[in-house]
């Protein structure tokens, strides 16, 4: 198929799936053509992406500059559910919908992940590995330890995916808290799990799973003045996003011992969002922090789903569809703008 003979381009902006053979079976079938590139800046995105009518992105930044200079883009779709690379209000005033994937895309594995980091990070369980493929065979090499039943296991958020990790959780024998402010308390307590406030959290938690959305409010949530309220022997989980975790109030509260541990899914800086990324963070000298590389969401099933997701959407929008998971209102800015 030749750029003439097709409805239109459709661009992924990033991936780091290997392949794009998922959504070319889709983009192709619909009669678009399909430009893969792999962009990791702004500039990339609006060398590459100036004229194309619809993008799907990874981990690019998408923000006001490259959606004004789009020529004729009308859909901006995320492989994934959150939207924070994406300038959305920008989008909106140029009338191009923005998507993203449902969180039951990835709710089973993220959740599962989350409890994973836990008690790896409480049972100690790669200090334990490192010491033996050291040569030392000591019970010792993980103390401190404490038992897991009986102790505070809270929740930054109790959304679908967060009340998943509570489910898991209390199988252990914890008491599950949670702080958020958009969940009506008597849903948590409905399902065992305590409601209370920001600061009863940080300062009452034994074990503390972040499984927030980043936004404004929720940046640097865990910064200094945080953790220095947390319990010392209290270890921090992160599944949300990285930069909820300021890594350089992380790196001192570890070393001060303000907290016990660390486990983290992401880092404030992203790695794949950078071309040249170096393991230059001091956190990762640090034997009492665990760190993915942002693999919580991870399950064949899970990639094969949030592909689809993202190309069907693109197509769903640019056939005049309509899409299945918009996440901003366009119809004011097409009135204002029509055509």
């Amino acid at each position: 198929m030749t750029r003439t003979d097709a409805r239109g381009t459709i661009m992924i902006a990033d991936f780091d799936f290997g392949d794009v053979d998922i959504e070319r079976a889709i983009v192709e079938g619909a009669g678009f053509e399909l430009l893969a590139a792999q962009c990791k800046s702004e500039d990339e995105v609006i060398e590459k992406g100036r004229d194309v009518d619809g993008l799907l992105t990874q981990y690019a930044r998408v923000g006001a500059r490259a959606i004004d200079a789009f020529t004729r883009c009308r859909v901006i779709a995320r492989y994934g559910t959150g939207v924070d690379t994406v300038d959305v209000d920008a989008a909106t005033r140029r009338g191009i919908q923005v998507t993203n994937a449902p969180n039951e895309w990835c709710a089973e594995e993220v959740a599962d992940h989350a409890v994973a980091l836990w008690l790896a990070a409480a049972r100690k369980i790669c200090a334990y590995d490192r010491a033996t493929r050291r040569g030392v065979w000591q019970w010792q090499s993980g103390r401190p330890i404490r038992r897991l039943r009986g102790q505070v296991f809270g929740l930054l958020s109790f959304g679908a995916i967060a009340q998943l990790v509570a489910e898991r959780a209390a199988a252990f024998g914890v008491e599950v808290w949670a702080h958020d402010p958009f969940v009506d308390e008597s849903e948590m307590r409905s399902r065992q799990v305590r409601p209370v406030s920001f600061d009863e959290l940080v300062e009452g938690a034994d074990y503390l799973v972040i499984q927030a959305p980043l936004t404004p409010e929720t940046h640097h949530a865990f910064d200094r003045a945080t953790l220095r309220r947390m319990k010392p022997d209290a270890i921090l989980i992160n599944t949300g996003r990285g930069p909820i975790v300021e890594d350089g109030a992380l790196y001192e509260a570890l070393t001060e011992g303000w907290i016990a541990g660390a486990a983290l899914d992401d880092l404030e800086e992203e790695p794949a969002k950078q071309r040249d990324w170096r393991p230059l963070n001091p956190l990762f000298g640090r034997p009492d922090v665990i760190v993915t590389p942002h693999a919580a969401y991870y399950s064949e099933e899970a990639v094969t789903m949030v592909r689809r997701i993202a190309a069907e959407e693109a197509v769903r929008v640019l056939t005049g569809q309509g899409a299945r998971s918009p996440v901003n209102d366009v119809t004011a800015a097409l009135f204002r703008n029509p055509g």
